[in-house]
């Protein structure tokens, strides 16, 4: 069998239930809803259906509610955390997946209510349990932020 066979058959979608089987992350902070176009420690596309509902948006801003700019960064991270996740079959139990660095971010377009973030996120490096990454969070064919970022698995108390 060839490795297009192979990947022919592969699960490239991620529903939420195995989103929270991932990662630790739960309402108000579980910023994916889901995930496409899956590929084992290459790429990942997280999806985040923006609504008005959003607690953040009560104070940021009234009248003119935007996603904080730190909370787009972080739905980019835990995009990238599921693709580690998945594609090192980690062991979630007494583990995490944690941020280690944030490098070149750029936010260029807000996050408004009703918006659905595209976030493709890249590998770019792996040692071991480390992953180097760069993502991107779309809004259509907006460019509303990009970031290159590290995270790794830690051992939880």
């Amino acid at each position: 069998m060839t490795r297009l066979e192979i990947d022919a058959g592969a699960q490239t979608d991620i529903d939420i239930a195995e989103i929270i089987k991932r990662i630790p992350h739960r309402y108000p902070f579980l910023l994916v809803d889901r995930a496409e176009d899956y590929r084992p420690h290459e790429t990942i596309v997280g999806i985040k259906c923006v609504t008005v509902n959003e607690p953040f948006f009560i104070g940021h801003f009234p009248g003119n509610p935007v996603m904080p700019g730190v909370l787009i960064v972080e739905a980019i991270a835990q995009t990238g955390a599921v693709l580690m996740s998945k594609s090192l079959n980690a062991d979630v139990e007494g583990k995490t997946i944690m941020f280690v660095s944030l490098d070149n971010c750029r936010f260029r377009h807000p996050v408004r209510p009703g918006d659905v973030l595209r976030m493709p996120v890249e590998v770019l490096k792996v040692r071991g349990e480390l992953f180097k990454f760069k993502g991107k969070a779309l809004v259509g064919e907006k460019l509303a932020a990009e970031v290159e970022f590290a995270a790794m698995v830690v051992a939880t108390r």
